[in-house]
């Protein structure tokens, strides 16, 4: 149940839905599996296995499935059969074909080959909470949250929702943190860095160790600043924080994890609705304290200051 990696976005507060409106807005383009001459085919579907809805809602809380499918169709076995094809055009036609005729063959060949490929689906599952003005996004790239996200934006018909930003410059900040040996109050730094060189290629990881102060001082002073940083949230949740504000390698600990076993006697559809709220519960909490710790939204402390 718990997301793995978090792209995050900012839904204004107030934003005027309900989760069955929602769920009407994405039947339209809800997943239909690729037909014999489609290579991709993508559209939404009942997050909780055996539901019926789009938009699956526990107390506030909304959670959406896109589903990507791709046929598998190997460049090598196109050229392959795309080289047999060529030879017997020779042998019948007594000369080699041409470039339009070899990209025409090529044409000819894939759809012939596209119905007998085997087809590839994963999930992506995204989070929305509209009291907190949430929109996460369970996907390890940047790219595939793009994707649903557009998607979500032609379903709605211009979604007013923005990639999250704060005012502190992340590479920044967690060099800060690492110099200092000081975290911001509710977190404690890990054992897995990366510094990079400024403007260069030269890079340092650290997996499962330990950096000491002059160690970490060395690389600073060298021109290098963190980029990644492995750190753990108020006893509860490890992540990987990197400098394009993606959470990765997401991890409840123990103590959460007990919690949730408490709920061991439950029906399946139940323990999925209690394993969402307590994941959506700590995510929203999580989230606010790194965006205070990362000083805050730039809109807000404009605001403030003002």
């Amino acid at each position: 149940m718990w997301f793995r990696n978090l792209i995050v976005y900012r839904i204004p507060l107030g934003w005027d839905i309900t989760a069955d409106a929602l769920d009407e807005r994405l039947r339209p383009r809800a997943f239909v599996p690729a037909s014999s001459i489609e290579e991709t085919s993508a559209g939404w579907v009942a997050p909780r296995e055996g539901g019926h809805s789009l938009v699956h809602e526990v107390q506030g809380q909304w959670l959406l499935a896109l589903r990507q499918e791709k046929k598998l169709l190997p460049a090598k076995v196109i050229a392959q059969v795309l080289r047999q094809r060529a030879e017997q055009v020779e042998e019948a036609e007594g000369f080699k074909p041409g470039r339009k005729r070899m990209k025409e063959l090529k044409e000819q060949v894939r759809d012939e080959l596209l119905p007998r490929a085997f087809s590839l689906s994963s999930d992506t599952r995204a989070w929305i909470d509209r009291a907190n003005g949430w929109l996460v996004v369970d996907a390890a790239s940047a790219g595939r949250a793009e994707e649903l996200h557009e998607l979500l934006g032609r379903c709605l018909d211009g979604f007013p929702v923005r990639p999250l930003k704060v005012s502190a410059s992340l590479a920044g900040a967690m060099t800060a943190w690492l110099q200092a040996d000081e975290p911001p109050p509710g977190f404690t730094v890990d054992q897995d860095v990366e510094l990079k060189a400024r403007g260069g290629k030269a890079t340092v990881r650290y997996a499962n160790q330990s950096l000491e102060q002059d160690e970490i001082a060395r690389h600073v002073q060298a021109g290098k600043e963190c980029t990644r940083l492995a750190l753990t949230w108020a006893d509860r949740v490890s992540f990987l924080l990197t400098d394009r504000l993606e959470i990765r390698r997401l991890r409840p600990l123990d103590v959460l994890k007990e919690g949730a076993g408490e709920a061991g006697d439950l029906g399946a559809d139940e323990r999925f609705d209690s394993d969402m709220m307590l994941m959506t519960g700590e995510l929203a909490r999580l989230l606010a304290d790194l965006v205070e710790a990362l000083g805050g939204e730039p809109q807000a402390a404009e605001a403030a200051r003002g």
